[in-house]
């Protein structure tokens, strides 16, 4: 046993007593889910501005498959996949105010750079979390800070919708599109999702007002003068859109490194183009909570995997997220 301590101040410490090893997913090599594995390694400390956080669930996104595969945020393997958590403060760094060891918090790490959340403890800044209302169970709350911060930031911060708005949503019963349709119904658009027949009774219980399914049917082909489109497949999904937007309109996107082709032709219509890669924000997954507490929005939660079946979660498909539990 280990005193995580912070020696040398005169103020009061929050000190917190545990085992000097925890249990992480790391990856030595980038691959399929099956180079993630289990590894004992040291509890980090946490320093000025730090909060430590015992984890007890994790989410699961389509960034951390992209990680694992090419490294692009992380760089060189070995490393910890995970930014969505959700757990309890085990200790403090200097200088912080905001929480005190036994918190319950959830939040998400600094992206793209501040992966970690697949292990027992991950240290945070203390500002990328908020408290976790009792109305949200620690799984619940780990599956909404990547995906429902980039449905708000997507569509609210950078769209701007209101009331009356006319917002197509691809991918619309996935783990951030189910929650774009919440959001942007909160908010009073009107929402068209795109998703398979088989969704398409679970796209509107969700909300939206139209249904396309994109097996059959070209979505381009049938709706016009919409104020919105908000897009997670890329390929030829943003050239397309183009067609069915005012002018004035706008694409956004999910995937910046899609919209190159479609720019250009957007600038000679009159319409707008953004690509949005989201950041950690503790006042917009405020406004999320609230919508949550107030029955407004639900995060739909496809599986949970224990800590140690990381890869079995990569490899799951389903309609909603994914989640990590850590007991």
């Amino acid at each position: 046993m280990t005193c995580v301590s912070f020696p040398n101040r005169t103020d009061t410490l929050s000190v917190v007593v545990m085992a000097e090893t925890m249990r992480a997913i790391i990856q030595d090599e980038l691959g399929g889910p099956e180079v993630l594995h289990e590894a004992s390694i040291e509890i980090p400390t946490p320093g000025i501005g730090q909060v430590l956080v015992r984890v007890r669930a994790a989410g699961v996104n389509p960034a951390d498959f992209m990680n694992r595969q090419t490294g692009v945020f992380s760089g060189t393997p070995p490393f910890t996949l995970g930014w969505d958590l959700a757990g309890v403060v085990a200790a403090v760094g200097p200088g912080i105010t905001l929480f005190e060891p036994g918190d319950d918090v959830f939040g998400l790490l600094p992206f793209p750079r501040g992966a970690g959340a697949y292990a027992e403890y991950v240290v945070a800044p203390p500002r990328a979390l908020i408290r976790k209302p009792d109305a949200l169970s620690f799984t619940q709350a780990a599956s909404l800070p990547l995906a429902g911060l980039t449905a708000w930031q997507m569509l609210v911060e950078t769209a701007h919708i209101s009331d009356g708005s006319t917002v197509l949503i691809t991918g619309a019963t996935g783990g951030v599109g189910h929650l774009a349709v919440q959001i942007a119904k909160a908010l009073g658009a009107h929402v068209t999702a795109v998703v398979s027949a088989q969704n398409a009774e679970l796209a509107r219980t969700l909300g939206a007002d139209a249904i396309i399914d994109y097996t059959s049917t070209d979505f381009s082909r049938q709706v016009r003068g919409l104020d919105v489109v908000f897009d997670v497949i890329g390929g030829d999904y943003p050239l397309r859109a183009l067609d069915v937007l005012r002018p004035g309109g706008m694409l956004i996107s999910t995937l910046p490194q899609s919209l190159g082709p479609s720019r250009a032709a957007a600038a000679e219509r009159g319409l707008r183009v953004a690509g949005v890669f989201v950041e950690s924000d503790r006042l917009g997954l405020m406004q999320i909570t609230e919508l949550v507490v107030s029955g407004t929005l639900t995060p739909l939660i496809a599986a949970t995997f224990p800590l140690e079946r990381a890869d079995q979660a990569h490899s799951f498909k389903g309609q909603g997220k994914v989640v990590l539990e850590v007991p």
